[in-house]
């Protein structure tokens, strides 16, 4: 069969599947919806995190980011796993044990003020509708290549399979759809990553295979250092980021992941704090599989790119070049005349522009892996989206329906209350695939805004809350306002106002913007101790509540109460 009827029936059996579990587990209850009843098991809680946190950034862009900076590309492995263990161990837990349904929920209550309750849910509307319109775009690029329709189909498509299991299962329907997703996703990176460490190194396992010799005994790290060194690139292995810069992203990222809602509210799905923990542990290596193969998938595309098509004729080029070529991702210029194709570092020479996304899709095809395998790695790539858009949706419909509505009606019934959810997730089902089809400027722009948003107002506000019992509504309202003000003027004015000085030169003490979300998370830190020092200790019941989460022993069923 070729490529498209494999694609068709991958991505076709794994919709039927995930709609078919929406079904099997529609929510009945408001619990059901927030949290699926918190009574998931760790170990499918554990494959469900793995999927809500590793979404299309992480299947399709992140080896794509590190195929094309080497070394500097490691500050994503190392921020979005640290961010993974800092929540697992610091947060987790606690989270769960204070049993609530949503982070806003948690501020709320533990900071005894409506106006940190609204200030937090704007920060989880803001960072979700972030990041879920760029989820439905990768649906519809990854409809656009592997399925031939238009990308306004293919997030229309995606929008009716999100629709089916988020706003009719809820968190319940999502969980065990994410369980499958997981299993999609996986198997669709390793499959390919194990072809292609074979072809090249012949060793099977990919991580083992980065640090492997080609067929010719030289070890495929110092050919590919000496490969692009030749065509004017930086040696991949080598950094060009300053130290500073390196640590203050690092940091910015895992900070930033440690508050993101949507992975926050799963640890509130199981029955126990014991099991938080340990469905924490299985998804660290449920997300290991996939971030311990990404640096070799990076090399091996790469390699196997510049092989297929540096000084190569321009007319026998391989033929998944023109097939990229029909999605504007790649494009070829034989701006000097002579026939062939030169892949250069200087911009005014280069005559191949290769979209750093497409590596991991197009890396099949560029080591000419069977058709199933191309159709493989297009299910695995909706499934990451999809099931990170699902995840995302919920905490914008809970953030409305419970954190808002029920903040101001208290005395609305349940049955109220899940119409109003279901019909807050139709809304931004709707509104996501809008920005998926029109995707506004800032959607690309701003994921560092997105990332500093939360290390500088998230992060900090959840940490103090459940280790210090000093911290006052007071301080949290002023640092995160002061945390969020800086980082968001730091970034708007070298992203969007003075572009052109967005240079190491001209950034304070050498910190980009993708890392001054470090610097804000510091200045909420230091303005949330000096305004809880001069101002009243929180409340005794508050001080007896925090008190509470932090014993590990004698936690019941999740609640909302």
């Amino acid at each position: 069969m070729d490529i498209l009827t494999w694609t068709y029936l991958l991505v076709g059996l794994s919709f039927a599947l995930y709609i078919g579990i929406a079904i099997w587990t529609r929510a009945g209850s408001t619990q059901e919806f927030y949290v699926a009843g918190g009574g998931v098991s760790p170990l499918a809680n554990g494959m469900a995190t793995a999927a809500d946190w590793m979404s299309a950034a992480s299947f399709i862009s992140m080896a794509g980011i590190i195929s094309f900076a080497g070394y500097d590309g490691s500050v994503y492995l190392m921020g979005w796993t640290g961010g993974y263990v800092l929540l697992a161990l610091l947060l987790a837990p606690y989270l769960r044990k204070f049993g609530k349904f949503t982070v806003p929920d948690f501020v709320g209550d533990r900071y005894y003020s409506h106006t940190a309750r609204i200030v937090a849910v704007i920060c989880a509307l803001f960072i979700s509708f972030t990041y879920v319109a760029g989820q439905m775009r990768g649906v519809g690029i990854v409809f656009s290549r592997y399925l031939e329709v238009p990308i306004e189909w293919g997030v229309v498509i995606g929008m009716i399979i999100v629709f089916f299991y988020a706003v009719m299962g809820g968190m319940k329907g999502i969980t065990y759809t994410q369980v499958a997703q997981y299993c999609v996703l996986i198997f669709a990176y390793m499959v390919p990553a194990i072809f292609i460490s074979m072809q090249l190194t012949g060793n099977p396992i990919p991580q083992m295979g980065l640090g492997g010799d080609l067929a010719d005994g030289t070890p495929l790290l110092e050919k590919l250092d000496g490969v692009l060194a030749e065509l004017g690139f930086s040696e991949y292995t080598s950094g060009r980021k300053g130290l500073t810069d390196m640590l203050m992203i690092t940091l910015a990222l895992m900070v930033g992941t440690a508050g993101l809602p949507h992975v926050i509210v799963r640890f509130f799905t199981v029955p126990r704090v014991k099991d938080a923990r340990l469905s924490a542990g299985y998804a660290l290596v449920f997300i290991a599989i996939l971030y311990t193969t990404a640096p070799a998938v990076a090399a091996f595309g790469i390699f196997n790119t510049i092989e297929s098509t540096s000084e190569k004729e321009v007319d026998a080029l391989p033929s998944w070049i023109d097939t990229w070529e029909k999605t504007g991702l790649i494009s070829v210029n034989d701006k000097n005349g002579d026939g062939r194709v030169q892949y250069v570092a200087d911009p005014v020479e280069n005559e191949l522009t290769i979209d750093r996304d497409i590596m991991v899709l197009a890396s099949p095809e560029i080591a000419k892996l069977p058709n199933w395998v191309v159709g493989l790695v297009a299910a695995g790539a909706m499934a990451a989206a999809l099931s990170t858009a699902a995840g995302l949706l919920l905490v914008i419909s809970t953030s409305v329906s419970r954190d808002l509505v029920k903040t101001f009606k208290p005395e609305i019934s349940e049955k109220k209350e899940l119409r109003i959810a279901r019909l807050a997730a139709a809304g931004a089902v709707i509104l996501a695939g809008y920005f998926g089809v029109n995707p506004p400027g800032f959607v690309a722009q701003v994921v560092a805004f997105a990332f500093g948003l939360a290390a500088a107002s998230f992060f900090p506000v959840i940490i103090l809350g459940i280790f210090s019992t000093r911290i006052n509504k007071e301080g949290a309202i002023a640092g995160m306002l002061s945390g969020l003000i800086f980082t968001l003027i730091y970034i708007i004015y070298f992203k969007f106002i003075s572009p052109e000085t967005n240079t190491e030169e001209f950034w304070w003490l050498g910190i980009s913007p993708e890392g001054i979300g470090s610097v804000g998370m510091m200045i909420n830190f230091l303005v949330c101790f000096g305004v809880s020092k001069v101002t009243p200790p929180p409340p005794k019941e508050v001080q007896e509540m925090i008190q509470e989460i932090r014993i590990p022993r004698g936690a019941g069923k999740a609640s909302g109460h």
